[in-house]
């Protein structure tokens, strides 16, 4: 499974003003429900917030990929949200997390979850590719950005 197929423009956007995690993720379960008639910002928001009560899903350098898996849906859905001030995220290295990609998956998903989890830290695991999101002037360009295959 490709990111090109889980992401979609309207569920990409840059320089979110939150104050908190919890906002953060708020904030992106409202992204998804906005573009998805299925789902609600709160369901979406249980799904990530369950997650991180296992282990935060900050990686370090300023990266979280929020996960979660959701009843009754049969696909994945990618989000992208990149923040204007990093927030305290209780990440790996302890520094603030500022571009967040959230994944949905179906409840019973297994490996295509890891799959497009292990492409997503791929992805964000090169510091250039990193400035590269943080220098993006606009929406379109950090979608183009993830779905590109470099």
């Amino acid at each position: 499974m490709e990111i090109s197929e889980i992401l979609t423009p309207d569920r990409v956007t840059c320089d979110i003003a939150v104050s908190s995690k919890k906002a953060a993720l708020e904030a992106l379960a409202g992204m998804i429900a906005d573009t998805d008639e299925e789902l609600t910002q709160p369901e979406v928001f249980e799904s990530l917030i369950a997650r991180e009560k296992l282990g935060s899903t900050g990686l370090g350098n300023g990266i979280a990929i929020p996960h979660g898996r959701q009843k009754g849906s049969t696909k994945t859905i990618g989000a992208f949200m990149r923040l204007q001030l990093g927030v305290t995220y209780d990440a790996i290295d302890h520094q603030p997390v500022d571009l967040l990609f959230a994944l949905l998956v179906p409840e019973e998903s297994t490996d295509a979850h890891l799959q497009i989890l292990s492409k997503l830290a791929a992805k964000f695991s090169d510091a250039k590719a990193l400035n590269k999101f943080r220098e993006c002037k606009n929406n379109e360009q950090l979608f183009d950005l993830l779905v590109s295959s470099t």
